[in-house]
């Protein structure tokens, strides 16, 4: 889905500012939040696909402001209250320390590949090689895509082929796995943002399969 979260090629946010020294968490609140997004993954609630989908459904408010970690703790709350793990009166609760008390929420079976891995085995070959020119399609998905937009439309080589991965546009909605081939496409900077684009550089973008279409050098 288009939204503030895909932020490449947006103006007005300023410089990318490098933290010397930059610690692990900030606060200890972050390495709980860590924990326990890994914890409620691990044991069935949600996928790494569906968490991150819900990352994207945040206000554009809240995302620029609450900070990484921050995502992370709403959008954990945004897909417990989804599974009617919590609601948003026991939510509200909690932020003002009051714990509610209450009978325990059994986890759903854990999933076979708790490890989270998502390497597939296809055995069909990879649509694209090496040295090919592709083009990445311009589509709006209205669900979860990894596809970024500043790409959409645009002309790239095929670096290297990936392994199979679990696609996430279907993986974040329930709709199966459907796993596909990734490519590493480089792109040309001028071809990304135009002629004001620092000259000789370029950018690799990891990209499903479904996301290429093959293009030529005439267009």
């Amino acid at each position: 889905m288009n939204g503030i979260h895909d932020l490449g090629g947006m103006h007005g946010f300023g410089p990318v500012k490098a933290e010397a020294n930059e610690p692990v968490f900030h606060a200890t609140w972050e390495g709980r939040v860590f924990a326990l997004a890994n914890l409620c993954l691990g044991l069935g609630f949600g996928n790494i696909d569906r968490f991150r989908h819900a990352i994207e459904r945040l206000p554009p408010a809240t995302y620029l402001t609450v900070g990484y970690y921050g995502r992370w703790l709403a959008a954990l709350e945004t897909l417990l209250a989804e599974d009617g793990v919590v609601g948003p009166a026991e939510i509200d609760a909690r932020e003002q320390g009051k714990p509610l008390p209450g009978p325990a929420i059994a986890a759903p079976a854990p999933p076979e590949n708790v490890s989270g891995a998502a390497k597939r085995a296809l055995d069909a070959a990879p649509r694209f090689r090496s040295g090919q020119l592709v083009r990445a399609r311009n589509i709006n998905p209205r669900g979860h895509t990894r596809l970024p937009r500043y790409v959409r439309g645009k002309r790239g080589v095929v670096a290297r082929v990936h392994p199979a991965w679990v696609f996430p546009d279907t993986n974040a909605h329930a709709r199966g796995e459907n796993p596909q081939y990734a490519y590493a496409v480089r792109f040309e900077a001028a071809e990304l943002w135009g002629p004001e684009a620092e000259a000789g550089t370029a950018m690799h973008v990891d990209l499903f399969e479904s996301y290429l279409e093959p293009a030529s050098g005439n267009e």
